[in-house]
């Protein structure tokens, strides 16, 4: 089962443009959260963002998932 979504995951980024920018923004926040953590010392404001990026990060992370789970259950065609 995971080759077969690995293999969904990969035909969804090459023809589906929602999908290219969920994955897109997933990056994008996975690069902040990564900025974030080489600082020495994060004051209040830099603890809520990094918060506030965990949770955008997940939400596209499940609506990933999701296009990858109504894919997986797409009859398929005839």
């Amino acid at each position: 089962m995971p080759t077969l979504t690995r293999e969904i995951r990969e035909q969804l980024l090459t023809y589906d443009q929602e999908f290219q920018k969920l994955m897109q923004m997933h990056s994008e926040y996975e690069a902040q959260l990564r900025q974030l953590s080489h600082s020495p010392y994060l004051n209040l404001e830099d603890l809520q963002q990094e918060a506030t990026l965990k949770k955008l990060k997940l939400r596209v992370k499940d609506a990933m998932e999701r296009h990858i789970a109504q894919r997986l259950n797409r009859p398929a065609p005839r």
